[in-house]
C-alpha cells in the first residue's frame, strides 16, 4: 500500500542530528558502519549488549561504579538483569548540569503567571527537600507520593526522593479520592506532597479537602507537604503532620547533596495501569533502565540535546511526565503548563510554543484532532520557527491528523507518532530524525527493541495487522508489580499469551518503510463474523465528518456472533437522522470495508475516557452487556458512563 510522504529532512537536519552524532561515536570507538537505519535498529537488536553498553558510554552516565558485565540471563526476559554490578543514582543524572547558566524549569500556569527556576537553584531546591525527607526518617526504598499539578515543586519532590534512594509515585489533582486511595494505599507512603488547588479552565479548584480525606485513608503517612499554588496561605488546620512547601524547606545554608549510589535496577518509580476493569497494577519501574531508555529516545529518536526547550502537555497521572522530566539530563529545559490547553482559546499552547522557543512540542493525538476540528490553523497565526519536532502519543494519530500537523501548523518538522505505555514507561516505536515521515506511520522501531507483530499462532509477522510483542528483554521493563509473590501478575500481564516473549496488547502492522502503524488496542478488537479489526480503523473515517466531534466503537454480543456498534457525539446544534447515519457508514464503507460498517449508530452526549485521556471501550462494552465496571474513579468524567445503559437502540 502506497503512503503519503509528508516530510524529508535536509541533509543539513540530518547531519546535524543526534543519531548523526552517535553514528560517528559508534564508527570512531568501535569501527560499526551502517548501511541504513534498518541496519542499525537489527544490530541494536541482534547485538542488545554492545548497544546498550556503547548508550552507557555515548552519554557518560554518571555512576560510582560502572558494570563489566552488561545482561545477565539474555534469553529469559523475566530472568534478565541489566548492569548488574553498576552503582549509580537517577537524580545525580538528572541534576548532573547545575554549572550550565539557563533555565532548568519554566512554567507557565494557565492564569498566564510564570515562574523559572535555574539549574543551580533547582539543584539547591533538591537538596533542602532531601536533606528534609532525611530528617523525616526516609530512607532507601520508602514510598513518597505526590498529588500535584504539573508545577516545578512536582520536579523538586521526584528529584529529592529519588536523590535518597526513595521511590516516587504520583497522581494529578484531578483524581478522585478513592482513585487516589486505590493506588496510593497499595504502595503505603510516608510522605505525601499536595498543592491547595489547581487551575483549569478559568476556575480555581481547591485540593485541600480531597487531601483530608486522602490523609484519613493512609495511615502510613507521617508528614503532607502543601504548595501554595492557587493562594498564598492554605489553611492546613487540623491537618496531623502537615506543613507548607516553604516550611519544609527550611531556612540557613543550603545543605549539600549526597546522591545514594544504588543498583541499576533498583526502584526509581512506581507507575499505575489504568484501573479502568479493577484496582490498578503497581508497576514498579528500575531508576537505571528507566534513565538510559529515556535518553535514548530523547537524543536518539527526538533529537533533543543541550540548551533545547522541551514541552509535553501532561499531567503527573500520566507516564509523558516522567518521560519529560528525564530530559533535563540532557541539559534541555521543561517547559511546564498546566491547565487547560484550549483556556483561552485554541491556539494557547501555539502561543506558548513563540513565546518560550519551544523546540520540541509534545502533545496527543486527541489534542491534534480538536485543535483541526475547532477550526484553528496555528500556521496562520504563529510563527513556530523554534520548534523543531513534533511528538504525539496516547492513542493512534489519524492519517488525517498527519496532513493537519503538515498543511495548518508548520510544514518543515518532524513530526513523531510515538508509542510505548505505562507498562515500560517508555516506547516499543518512536520517530527519527533521519527518516521521512509517512501518513498515518510511527517512523520506525525503537532502537534495542526487538518489536515484531505475531499472528494467532505466534509467527512473525510482515505487511498485515497481528500483536505487537518484544521477542527480547530490554532495560526499562518492570521491575517486578508492588505485592506481587512469585511475579504472578507481572507473568500473566505480559508473557501468558506467547510464553517468554511480551505481549503489550496493541493491533498493529510492521509496513514496508519498516514503520508501524496501530490500529487500537488488540483487546478491543472487533470480531464479526471472525474477521478482526482494528476500533483505528473505524474512528478514522468517522473522525473525518465536520458532525462528529467525537466517538466510540464497541462490539456487541448478538445472534450468535458479534456486531459493532458506534456511539458518537455530534457537533453543537446536531442531531443523528437517518441522513447523518447514511453519511456516517458510507465514509466507513469508502474507506474502510463494508466489514467495518456498524450495525449501529447512537448518539450520545459524551465519551468515557480515563484520566490521561484515553477511550475505554472495554467499560463501555461492559456497560452495554449489564456488567459491572469496577473502577470507575480512574475516569476521568465516569458520568459518561451512564449514557450507555438499557439503551432501547441495542434491543434489536
Amino acid at each position: 500500500m502506497m503512503v503519503d510522504r509528508l516530510w524529508s529532512p535536509s541533509e543539513e537536519r540530518i547531519a546535524s542530528s543526534e543519531l548523526t552524532r552517535y553514528l560517528g561515536f559508534l564508527s570512531e570507538k568501535r569501527g560499526l558502519e551502517f548501511g541504513d537505519h534498518e541496519a542499525l535498529w537489527r544490530w541494536s537488536v541482534d547485538d542488545r549488549e554492545t548497544f546498550w553498553a556503547s548508550l552507557w558510554e555515548f552519554f557518560d552516565i554518571v555512576a560510582s561504579r560502572e558494570s563489566d558485565q552488561v545482561l545477565m540471563e539474555p534469553d529469559d526476559m523475566l530472568a534478565s538483569k541489566w548492569f548488574p554490578e553498576a552503582r549509580l543514582n537517577f537524580a545525580e543524572n538528572l541534576l548532573r548540569h547545575s554549572s550550565l547558566d539557563a533555565d532548568a524549569i519554566v512554567l507557565t500556569a494557565e492564569d498566564g503567571s510564570t515562574t523559572s527556576m535555574s539549574f543551580s537553584e533547582l539543584e539547591v531546591r533538591v537538596a533542602r527537600t532531601a536533606s528534609s525527607l532525611r530528617d523525616d526518617g526516609i530512607g532507601i526504598g520508602d514510598r513518597v507520593a505526590g498529588f500535584m499539578p504539573n508545577i516545578i515543586e512536582t520536579v523538586v519532590a521526584m528529584l529529592a526522593t529519588t536523590s535518597i534512594g526513595a521511590v516516587w509515585s504520583s497522581c494529578s489533582p484531578d483524581f478522585g479520592i478513592k482513585g487516589v486511595y486505590d493506588r496510593f494505599g497499595q504502595i503505603e507512603p510516608k510522605v505525601l506532597f499536595c498543592a491547595d488547588g489547581y487551575l483549569y479552565n478559568g476556575k480555581r479548584f481547591d485540593s485541600i479537602d480531597k487531601v483530608k480525606g486522602i490523609q484519613s485513608r493512609l495511615p502510613s503517612l507521617e508528614r503532607t507537604v502543601v504548595v501554595p499554588f492557587t493562594g498564598d496561605d492554605p489553611d492546613i488546620g487540623g491537618m496531623p503532620g502537615t506543613v507548607t512547601f516553604d516550611h519544609y524547606l527550611g531556612g540557613g545554608k543550603a545543605p549539600g547533596l549526597e546522591f545514594e549510589q544504588l543498583p541499576f535496577d533498583h526502584p526509581g518509580y512506581i507507575m499505575y495501569s489504568s484501573g479502568t476493569t479493577g484496582v490498578p497494577k503497581c508497576i514498579v519501574h528500575g531508576a537505571g533502565g528507566t534513565l538510559i531508555q529515556h535518553m535514548k529516545e530523547h537524543a536518539l529518536h527526538t533529537d533533543i540535546r543541550k540548551g533545547d526547550r522541551v514541552f509535553y502537555f501532561t499531567t503527573c497521572g500520566w507516564m509523558m511526565w516522567n518521560w519529560l522530566v528525564s530530559s533535563l539530563a540532557l541539559g534541555s529545559t521543561l517547559l511546564l503548563f498546566d491547565g487547560n490547553p484550549f483556556h483561552p482559546d485554541p491556539g494557547r499552547l501555539f502561543k506558548l510554543a513563540d513565546d518560550q522557543r519551544m523546540t520540541m512540542f509534545g502533545t496527543s493525538a486527541r489534542y491534534v484532532d480538536a485543535v483541526e476540528k475547532a477550526g484553528y490553523r496555528p500556521a496562520v497565526h504563529h510563527h513556530l520557527d523554534s520548534v523543531r519536532t513534533m511528538c504525539s502519543t496516547g492513542s493512534p494519530l489519524s492519517v488525517e491528523s498527519f496532513h493537519f500537523v503538515y498543511d495548518h501548523i508548520k510544514s518543515d518538522i518532524q513530526l513523531a507518532s510515538i508509542s510505548g505505555g505505562t507498562d515500560i514507561i517508555s516506547c516499543f516505536a518512536l520517530g527519527s530524525p533521519v527518516l521521512p515521515v509517512h501518513a498515518g506511520e510511527l517512523q520506525t522501531r525503537g532502537l534495542g527493541m526487538s518489536v515484531d507483530s505475531f499472528d494467532e499462532m505466534g509467527n512473525s509477522m510482515r505487511g498485515s495487522r497481528g500483536e505487537l510483542v518484544c521477542t527480547r528483554s530490554f532495560p526499562s521493563q518492570p521491575v517486578y508489580f508492588w505485592n506481587d509473590p512469585g511475579d504472578k501478575g507481572y507473568r500473566g500481564a505480559y508473557f501468558d499469551r506467547f510464553p517468554g516473549i511480551w505481549h503489550h496488547g496493541d493491533y498493529v502492522e510492521i509496513t514496508e518503510n519498516h514503520g508501524m502503524i496501530f490500529y487500537g488496542r488488540s483487546d478491543t478488537t472487533l470480531n464479526p463474523g471472525g474477521v478482526r479489526i482494528g476500533t483505528a480503523e473505524i474512528y478514522r473515517p468517522v473522525m473525518m465528518l465536520d458532525a462528529v466531534n467525537d466517538a466510540i466503537v464497541v462490539g456487541q454480543r448478538w445472534d450468535g456472533d458479534v456486531r459493532i456498534v458506534l456511539f458518537v457525539v455530534l457537533r453543537s446544534g446536531t442531531e443523528l437522522d437517518d441522513g447523518l447515519r447514511k453519511e456516517i457508514r458510507t465514509v466507513i464503507r469508502r474507506n474502510a470495508s463494508p466489514r467495518h460498517v456498524p450495525a449501529k449508530v447512537i448518539q450520545v452526549p459524551d465519551i468515557p475516557r480515563t484520566i490521561s485521556g484515553k477511550k475505554v471501550e472495554l467499560a463501555v462494552q461492559k456497560v452495554i452487556h449489564g456488567e459491572a465496571v469496577s473502577n470507575r474513579d480512574a475516569l476521568g468524567n465516569p458520568e459518561a458512563l451512564e449514557h450507555f445503559k438499557d439503551l432501547v437502540e441495542l434491543e434489536d
